[in-house]
């Protein structure tokens, strides 16, 4: 599938890393570093516009190194890119730790993932049928 994509940011294309990889990284493209303090968030700009097909939408994903190694991470948990949105793909970050971090200009900041939906239309009824598991969640399972 080709997704149509402008690129208004001082680098290169978002690409696969490897054959297996789902998500391509996002780089911030900023004129000066951007520092968040403890628990603060920022928009950080990626100067990338996407046309994404109708039935898909394109997810924004933590990048897992910098949520361990830094506690930095989407303030919004998955972001959603909807395949009628045309402006600029921002990212919402979040600084969880103690400690400052700096974000620079091409620091990767997040991941892309296209993804395919379906939509559904929703159907009220009076019960639901029964499950083995039923209304149990929230670790009822032990774990």
């Amino acid at each position: 599938m080709k997704v149509k994509i402008v690129n208004k940011s001082n680098f290169p294309l978002p690409t696969y890393k490897t054959t297996g990889s789902a998500g391509m990284d996002l780089h911030a493209n900023i004129e000066e570093p951007i520092v968040l303090k403890p628990l603060e968030r920022a928009l950080i700009p990626t100067g990338l516009y996407i046309s994404i097909p109708q039935g898909y939408e394109a997810q924004i994903r933590a990048r897992s190194g910098m949520a361990l190694k830094h506690g930095i991470t989407l303030a919004n948990g998955i972001g959603t890119i909807d395949s009628d949105y045309r402006g600029e793909i921002g990212v919402i970050l979040v600084n969880l730790s103690n400690e400052e971090y700096i974000i620079n200009s091409g620091d990767r900041v997040a991941q892309l993932v296209i993804a395919k939906y379906e939509r559904v239309e929703l159907e009220e009824v009076e019960s639901l049928d029964e499950t083995e598991r039923g209304s149990g969640g929230f670790g009822h399972t032990g774990y």
